[in-house]
């Protein structure tokens, strides 16, 4: 049976965002390895692995625990990294890779140009962009430049990345993919009655307006912009209610600041959860406070469950929310211009349903059908370099 090797440097990277890929991988006959460090992360996160390791295990994927570090500096641990992928490559013999992250990127492509393997490259948001900072241009941009060069095909999912990759590096192909795509048959439409019978059962009331993100709590998602922005609205909009879902580095420092904002009724921290569906039913806004994306996912969920959004400025929202349209886009760091459209759309229900009308028409490009069908290309033109 043909191999292929599924590579990045955290397993949440393919828990969250390959498993369409890696079904399709399987569709088209390939016996699938994944490699990823399968020990990072915190208490919490470390046992959803556990749950990833025996999903995989079930499913006839066969993975590799492989010592990537996410920090650049870590030069000698990613190089073993590095010749741990050469091992694999050399006992399994791939007929072709697809990695993803920078770390697994790097590592992955000098792997498979040594022993002359194709290769894919998903960019999942180059860490140079518009508004970053000055070490990110001098540290990253010339690295995935370099690379570039050693990249048979390299998948981009936003505009902004698309345009970097064509115009300024000389990778074999540049490919623009709408992201990992949403399952519109999970996300489906918010109805009333579904609305309202979600809430009983979850515990929140009829009259709750409720925002809800989902990321990870850390600096890169910048959730104290929305909580500074609920603490604008408390007397405002007394049953507001913020619901965080997602785990992090500043999980602490967030819970400290809401107790000190006194928004202990109004911010709720529901840590993991595997009923995102059900939480965006129950919504009526999303919101993502974001500094730097790709594409995000739980936008475009947001986007299928036909719910107006609120988001910050930055590459990957831009490319899904169209500004009054289907929501709004607030500078990085305005929170009273967040609360104030907060405030607009909560005292306007004929703006909440024509934003997610357009929501819902605008996600229709992002399908997991149409991305399956742009990726199982891409599949299937790898497979016949050499």
């Amino acid at each position: 049976m043909k191999k292929m090797l599924m590579v990045a440097s955290v397993a949440s990277m393919i828990d969250q965002f390959n498993m369409p890929n890696i079904k399709l991988l399987i569709s088209l006959g390939y016996e699938v390895h994944v490699a990823a460090n399968f020990n990072y992360g915190n208490t919490s996160s470390k046992q959803r692995v556990e749950e990833f390791k025996k999903e995989l295990g079930k499913q006839g994927i066969h993975f590799h625990h492989v010592g990537f570090e996410r920090n650049i500096s870590k030069i000698a641990a990613n190089m073993r990294a590095y010749k741990q992928i050469v091992e694999l490559i050399k006992l399994n013999k791939y007929t072709f890779i697809h990695c993803h992250s920078p770390i697994g990127g790097v590592c992955a492509r000098m792997a498979a140009y040594k022993l002359n393997i194709p290769v894919i490259y998903t960019a999942h948001g180059f860490h140079f962009f518009k508004g970053a900072s000055l070490i990110n241009w001098l540290v990253y941009y010339p690295v995935e430049r370099w690379m570039a060069v050693r990249t048979d095909i390299l998948i981009t999912i936003n505009s902004e990345d698309y345009e970097i990759a064509k115009k300024k590096f000389k990778a074999n192909q540049v490919q623009l993919v709408n992201g990992v795509g949403v399952d519109i048959n999970k996300f489906k439409p918010q109805t009333l009655k579904s609305k309202l019978e979600l809430r009983k059962h979850l515990g929140y009331s009829e009259s709750e307006f409720i925002l809800l993100y989902v990321g990870e709590l850390s600096p890169r998602k910048h959730q104290d912009l929305l909580i500074h922005s609920i603490h604008i609205l408390k007397y405002k909009i007394p049953k507001i209610k913020l619901l965080l879902v997602g785990l992090g580095e500043r999980s602490e420092y967030y819970k400290e600041q809401v107790n000190d904002l006194g928004l202990g009724e109004n911010v709720v921290f529901l840590g993991y959860r595997n009923d995102i569906a059900d939480l965006m039913n129950i919504s009526d806004l999303a919101v993502s406070s974001s500094r730097q994306e790709g594409l995000p996912v739980n936008v475009m969920e947001a986007m299928a469950t036909g719910l107006p959004l609120i988001v910050t400025n930055c590459r990957g929202n831009r490319d899904l929310v169209s500004d009054g349209e289907n929501g709004f886009i607030i500078g990085m760091e305005d929170a009273e211009g967040f609360a104030k459209s907060i405030e607009g759309l909560y005292r306007s229900k004929c703006d909440r349903e024509k934003f997610g009308v357009k929501s819902l028409e605008l996600i229709q490009r992002y399908t997991l059908d149409n991305v399956a069908k742009d990726m199982e290309n891409i599949y299937l033109s790898i497979a016949t370099r050499k």
